[in-house]
């Protein structure tokens, strides 16, 4: 069986990996969260505002245009609101984090009898 990355991985193999960036973008804090709200419905932007608490207004717009960059959202402005929505390639990538999340919370029990297996060798 030939390995999935060619060896050895240098720091620009990294970098020109197309997983790089989308595995960044779905591995921050907050994108995941914006990416499932919007799966529901499209939000104006105040709106995500009082709907995420501990998520300031700065990291919303950071976070916001970075979705809307990598074509994840798409940015609707109207004379009295901003609204975002999934774009179809959102859509897309929606399934494949919920499957990441449906992994984690399946194998949370292991995981930490794993973490407590390494602390208590430390």
């Amino acid at each position: 069986m030939s390995p999935v990355i060619p060896l050895p991985v240098t720091p620009a193999d990294r970098e020109r990996c197309d997983a790089t960036e989308v595995l960044r973008r779905v591995g921050e804090k907050w994108s995941v969260l914006l990416l499932a709200l919007l799966h529901e419905r499209p939000y104006g932007f105040n709106e995500l505002d009082r709907t995420v608490q501990g998520l300031s207004r700065r990291i919303l717009v950071r976070t916001l245009r970075a979705l809307e960059a990598d074509g994840l959202v798409s940015r609707h402005q109207t004379p009295h609101r901003v609204e975002y929505a999934l774009t179809d390639l959102g859509r897309s990538l929606v399934p494949l984090v919920v499957a990441i999340g449906e992994w984690a919370i399946a194998h949370a029990p292991e995981i930490d009898e794993s973490r407590r297996r390494a602390a208590a060798r430390a």
